[in-house]
């Protein structure tokens, strides 16, 4: 693997970190605005969007329909979801209890 290719622990945990500091919608719609390409917000907000979808029990074809997303993604966002490092899971649990 090249070097460029491996994650570099240390800028991670700076960036995580610096995120935690984000206190409203906006500062977050901001501070990802400069930090991702158009492309990028929305192909991270389509994958929360099915993560969502997969955690209401709608069938992986009607989300396809409804997001345009191709099945292997979302059978793949399922795979992270529910077999994964639990942010999708903690996420969407914090977002129900809020309701």
């Amino acid at each position: 693997m090249k070097k460029t290719q491996v994650l570099n622990r240390k800028k991670l945990d700076a960036l995580y970190k610096g995120i935690l500091h984000l206190k409203t919608p906006a500062e977050c719609r901001a501070f990802f605005r400069d930090l991702c390409t158009l492309g990028e917000l929305q192909e991270f907000s389509e994958r929360f969007a099915v993560a969502q979808l997969i955690d209401q029990g709608v069938p992986y074809r009607k989300i396809a329909i409804r997001t345009g997303v191709s099945t292997a993604t979302i059978t793949r966002i399922a795979q992270w979801l529910n077999h994964g490092k639990g942010g999708y899971r903690l996420i969407i649990d914090r977002i129900k209890k809020d309701r």
